[in-house]
């Protein structure tokens, strides 16, 4: 039995039968965004090439469902961003994945610029057609215009500075900084119209609520980052054992006799995050845990890629 389980009593429900209870409740559509809804949807008849900007590690969830809906008719491009977060061989799988739905992907790591000229010269490519007929019609001279869409803090500043080569976009590892309404120079073809983060206003299942806590996406104020950590840790020992073990100096065996022990899943998932806090020195007075910090550590770990490349989403 944990002994910190009185700590947490009033963030979670606990019985001797059942442990810690953790559960989700995200409600988070601030009006900004339904207004952001509206911005993009009117400012579509303004271009001819939508590109949605995904994370790599969570394609599916950071995919705006209503994204797809309001920009039907239009040329598309795929961008999977933070692809050096994510798993290598995933990569290349959602990559296949989209194209054989018939949309264009590119990987891009925007802090690198990796895969930057690529996504250019892919724009350029999907439009060639389009220009062409275009400048037989004597309208030449005429920029390509795309939209850049994404979730909150999916990276879509750091990669418009990325591909226009300057400071354009306003950036913070936060969401919901990217606010105005702007045209940016790319180069001679293209030019590109920026949008703010924009979410969904209710989540299809808890599943994707909790991969965009965890990547950062809904802000940390609005959730219990104890209960984020708890599940992130809870999927890293089913799918990432070797990544959190290494990273936190934990002996593996010792990890997986915790999670054998007869006890709720719940309370042994947690005596692996305090062991992770101990490993840290986040100690305070009475020899307990700081529960706090250790969240904080693992969610910065595994946004970072501390933790490694990993993948939340996986395609077979």
């Amino acid at each position: 039995m944990i002994e910190q389980t009185k700590t947490i009593i009033g963030l979670y429900n606990i019985n001797e039968k059942e442990g810690m209870d953790f559960k989700m409740d995200i409600n988070w559509y601030p009006g900004h965004m339904a207004k952001t809804r509206r911005q993009i949807t009117e400012d579509l008849k303004l271009v001819d090439i939508v590109i949605e900007l995904l994370d790599a590690r969570i394609p599916k969830s950071s995919q705006n469902p209503d994204i797809a809906n309001i920009t039907k008719g239009k040329q598309k491009l795929i961008v999977l961003n933070k692809c050096d977060l994510a798993d290598e061989f995933q990569n290349k799988l959602w990559v296949n994945y989209f194209e054989n739905q018939g949309i264009p992907a590119v990987l891009t790591d925007a802090n690198s610029g990796k895969g930057i000229d690529k996504c250019i010269k892919k724009i350029e490519e999907i439009m060639e057609e389009k220009m062409e007929q275009q400048a037989q019609k004597g309208r030449t001279g005429r920029k390509i215009r795309a939209m850049i869409v994404g979730i909150p803090n999916v990276g879509k500043s750091s990669l418009i500075n990325r591909i226009a080569k300057k400071s354009t976009a306003e950036v913070a590892n936060r969401p919901g900084v990217t606010r105005q309404k702007q045209w940016i120079h790319i180069n001679d073809k293209i030019e590109l119209l920026d949008t703010p983060g924009v979410l969904w206003p209710k989540f299809e299942s808890e599943e994707v609520a909790l991969h965009l806590a965890f990547t950062g996406s809904i802000k940390d104020t609005i959730l219990e980052p104890i209960e984020i950590a708890y599940h992130l840790t809870k999927y890293l020992l089913d799918n990432y054992m070797d990544n959190l073990c290494n990273r936190y100096n934990l002996e593996k065996e010792q990890v997986k006799e915790i999670l054998k022990r007869n006890e709720p899943e719940n309370e042994n998932i947690y005596q692996v995050m305090l062991d992770i806090g101990k490993k840290r020195g986040c100690m305070i007075s009475g020899g307990n845990i700081d529960e706090q910090r250790t969240a904080n550590i693992i969610l910065d770990d595994f946004r970072s890629g501390k933790l490694g490349r990993i993948t939340l989403e996986k395609q077979k």
